[in-house]
């Protein structure tokens, strides 16, 4: 009677750990797939800000009409992007062609001394620091979940329950430029 006692206590505590254990990659999965959200939501409110900054320079250097059609394509490609890499890949573009339409101003004083031009530079500079941190964020959330299914024994659960590694979202190219907001200060 003792014996079945002792077996069915070492059931119930494998079955309770089971149970923890998936709970656990539910939750870790979860966060990680809300830090994602909180950069999409970041993502949209740079690319809403992005037609009203082109506009703005249209006015003063509308002969530069190849540097606005790239930040168009750019930002219609980051939009349509499915997977985190093709997020990635197209960030980097957006924030290339951003760039080149920030040298645009450098040539115009009119255009920096402009108001709507300065609140919109002032809240894309805010917009890209959201999404560094809402970044910073979500990658530490895939590398805790990506972590505990790597481990023993939890990659054991992990491989029974199909919980799959999350991919991190880092930007391609350059390291240190790459991990540098778009420079909106003039």
């Amino acid at each position: 009677m003792n014996i079945l006692y002792i077996v069915l206590a070492v059931v119930a505590v494998v079955l309770a750990w089971l149970v923890a254990a998936y709970n656990g990659f539910i939750s870790l999965r979860n966060r990680a797939k809300e830090a994602w959200s909180d950069i999409e939501v970041q993502m949209k409110r740079r690319y809403d800000l992005i037609p009203n900054l082109i506009e703005t320079v249209k006015g003063y250097a509308a002969h530069e009409k190849q540097a606005f059609e790239n930040v168009s394509n750019a930002r219609a490609t980051a939009m349509g992007a499915s997977s985190v890499a093709d997020h990635a890949q197209a960030e980097n573009m957006l924030t290339g062609a951003l760039k080149s339409i920030f040298a645009i101003a450098e040539a115009y004083p009119d255009l920096k001394a402009n108001q709507n031009f300065l609140e919109l530079q002032r809240e894309l500079s805010d917009t890209e620091n959201k999404v560094m941190a809402s970044r910073r964020f979500y990658n530490t959330n895939v590398m805790s979940l990506n972590t505990a299914i790597e481990q023993f024994p939890g990659n054991l659960i992990a491989g029974a329950f199909k919980f799959t590694q999350m991919e991190l979202f880092e930007l391609a190219g350059d390291e240190q430029a790459a991990k540098q907001p778009v420079a909106v200060k003039f």
